[in-house]
């Protein structure tokens, strides 16, 4: 080996150990979602105006709740607040818990067939009675601003242009808006939900030159059920890892790759003390934060996202059906 291959060797061991040594000592950037969010709304407000502005009528967005869920109304809630405060016409449907799966799946019709409504969204999870898959798939492709219909679903694997579930769309808006980079490197998402984590997977993956403007990433699908020693496995060799599981506290600081970005999409309602309870993640921030060099809090992660994206696709449903 000559003398400048050996110093330039030398070189890249002493930047890779510092690299290394930077990673441990300092605490990860907190991707603030709020702050974010924030943006996207306002973004969202613009081209509202300007739609308005140019004679078209004002979009609307329409929410039905069914039954007394505590999280659920704080959700619509928070949807029909970033409604008006972007200039989208809102209406809350409410419906009692008793409701039957018929009745619900007629209301749901009329929404679809009523012109003035352009978003659509049904408030989950809804009683146990019901069929959550055909009450998704009840609402038109066109209006279904969750992005859950199969339509939607099915053009996103296609990287063909379709409202995109908004969660998955929040959680690229955080990685793309912090500047990470992701083109040709490794991602692992844990949760294989159709609603969350298989969506997010495609999003990933997928070709950033095509409609979905993917993120080029190699990606690992990951769940509640890959044994641990196998999940650290994947992990440990991931740029990105998100976790979409629903288990408080899964993703340890020994399973995080130093440097890599960690975005946290679970939320659960743990308690602390007698009468007390707090939100936590699927991950273990305190102890992750130390090691990762991104990473989102929770709450004010991925929560404020998902309604900021909702917002999005509501006025892209908007131009889409004024296109039909």
């Amino acid at each position: 080996m000559s003398v400048p291959k050996i110093l330039r060797s030398f070189a890249n061991q002493l930047t890779s150990r510092a690299l290394h040594t930077s990673n441990r000592l300092c605490e990860a950037v907190i991707i603030d979602g709020q702050t974010i969010a924030e943006q996207v709304l306002e973004e969202v407000k613009y081209e509202v105006d300007e739609w308005t502005r140019a004679g078209n009528r004002r979009p609307k967005l329409v929410a039905v709740l069914v039954g007394e869920n505590s999280a659920s109304k704080a959700y619509v809630g928070k949807k029909i607040k970033a409604a008006k405060t972007v200039g989208i016409n809102s209406q809350t449907l409410k419906f009692k818990d008793d409701i039957t799966q018929e009745e619900l799946l007629n209301q749901v019709q009329k929404l679809n067939e009523d012109s003035s409504v352009d978003g659509l969204i049904v408030q989950l999870p809804v009683p146990e009675h019901i069929n959550e898959r055909k009450v998704c798939q009840a609402i038109v492709p066109t209006k279904d601003v969750d992005g859950f219909h199969l339509q939607n679903i099915g053009k996103l694997a296609l990287n063909d242009k379709s409202i995109i579930p908004a969660t998955a769309l929040g959680v690229k808006e955080l990685i793309v808006r912090s500047k990470i980079s992701t083109f040709g490197k490794n991602a692992v998402i844990i949760g294989r939900s159709k609603h969350v984590g298989f969506p997010m997977a495609l999003l990933f993956h997928s070709d950033g030159n095509a409609e979905t403007s993917g993120l080029d990433m190699t990606t690992t699908i990951c769940h509640r059920n890959t044994p641990r020693v196998e999940l650290e496995r994947y992990t440990k060799l991931a740029d990105v890892v998100v976790a979409a599981a629903g288990i408080p506290g899964l993703v340890t600081k020994d399973m995080i790759k130093p440097g890599a970005c960690v975005i946290d999409v679970g939320i659960s309602r743990i308690k602390v003390s007698e009468g007390k309870y707090r939100l936590v993640g699927d991950v273990n921030y305190e102890s992750v934060k130390k090691i990762a060099g991104y990473i989102t809090p929770v709450p004010g992660g991925v929560g404020p996202m998902t309604v900021a994206m909702l917002m999005k696709n509501t006025m892209i449903a908007t131009k889409m059906r004024e296109l039909e």
